[in-house]
């Protein structure tokens, strides 16, 4: 029995503006972050949505709170749901790296990740774990998941057999609040749609 998973990536957040790596960081969110937040329970509402899950990080369940509040559904927070630590690169953008790093990253962020950074492999192992857990919880079901952009852009390219090494050129943004359908049955997984906008 196929379960529908909406993918979110959080809100908004004070290091949105200058691209900072967040990572394992607790960032809050914006004002406008908030704001994607209330939007995301609108369409919530009108979803049909069994369930709301969340990274355990501050900014994905304060993104998942008002659409869970809006359903009177609980937010069901899964670590495995939680972004990829960068290391070196927390709290600073590209630019900030030596500059031979960060070309090695753009060749090939997985083989090049950052230094003491999470294994991008191991994260999406971990990744597509939880989604696969949610969907065996919800069988049939339609969920809400509020997770971040690097994480949930690898879990997309291990679900869909895409090389994990292209997830910033095959996804190069998911919008923040803008979901991404994906179908879960079984062994199988396929993508439905793609930072739909929000009304």
């Amino acid at each position: 029995m196929s379960t529908t998973l909406f993918l979110v990536r959080h809100g908004e957040t004070v290091w949105h503006a200058d691209n900072r790596y967040a990572g394992v960081s607790d960032v809050a969110l914006t004002e406008r972050g908030h704001d994607q937040a209330a939007r995301l329970a609108v369409w919530a509402q009108k979803a049909e949505l069994d369930a709301v899950w969340a990274s355990p990080l501050s900014r994905a369940r304060a993104t998942a709170a008002p659409a869970a509040q809006a359903l009177d559904l609980p937010v069901t927070v899964d670590a495995g749901l939680t972004e990829v630590c960068f290391g070196a690169a927390e709290g600073r953008t590209l630019s900030e790296l030596p500059p031979e790093q960060a070309a090695a990253f753009r060749a090939d962020p997985v083989a090049s990740a950052f230094p003491g950074a999470e294994d991008p492999r191991l994260a999406a192992v971990r990744g597509t774990a939880a989604l696969r857990r949610i969907a065996a919880h919800h069988p049939g079901g339609r969920v809400l998941v509020v997770a971040h952009n690097t994480l949930l852009r690898l879990v997309l390219c291990s679900l869909l057999g895409v090389p994990l090494s292209r997830y910033r050129t095959v996804f190069p943004q998911l919008r923040n609040c803008a979901p991404a359908e994906l179908v879960i049955d079984g062994t199988d997984a396929g993508l439905v749609a793609l930072n739909t906008p929000l009304p």
